[in-house]
């Protein structure tokens, strides 16, 4: 998998976790939230070209298997890939993974949606864009 990328790496805190004693799902998403926006800025969709273009990024479909606990202490790292590319979408994934044990944690898949937030209609990304994220295509077995 030498084309995923590290887009995340954390600690699980105990106010991460909820009453079964371990992380709850929410904290999930926002892990994988954040690891989204550095795939987004490792492809060119930072911030700021996204605030100065009048542009942004919204999930239009999003799935997770959660696959092994993560417990207060655990390490975590997060990488990604792409596995499509078109004009206006793109189709990628995190892989979450225990950072000592290398168990997988859980996986997500997401689309998500280039968008004009002016008009608030999705519009094509830029070419060069596209073809960044298109250099990180990978395959990969999802558990769907």
């Amino acid at each position: 998998m030498s084309k995923l990328i590290e887009t995340y790496r954390g600690a699980v805190y105990p106010w991460h976790c909820d009453h079964m004693g371990h992380m709850n799902v929410m904290w999930y998403v926002g892990k994988f939230d954040e690891a989204t926006w550095h795939l987004f800025s490792h492809v060119g969709l930072t911030p700021k070209w996204l605030r100065d273009n009048n542009r942004g990024m919204v999930a239009v479909d999003q799935r997770i298997s959660y696959q092994r606990e993560l417990l207060a202490g655990d390490v975590l790292v997060i990488r990604s890939g792409v596995l499509e590319v078109s004009a206006k979408k793109i189709r990628f994934f995190h892989e979450m993974r225990n950072a000592v044990s290398e168990e997988i944690a859980a996986i997500t898949l997401f689309v998500g949606l280039h968008l004009d937030t002016i008009s608030r209609k999705s519009t094509a990304m830029p070419e060069e864009v596209a073809l960044r994220a298109r250099e990180r295509i990978v395959a990969y077995d999802l558990p769907w």
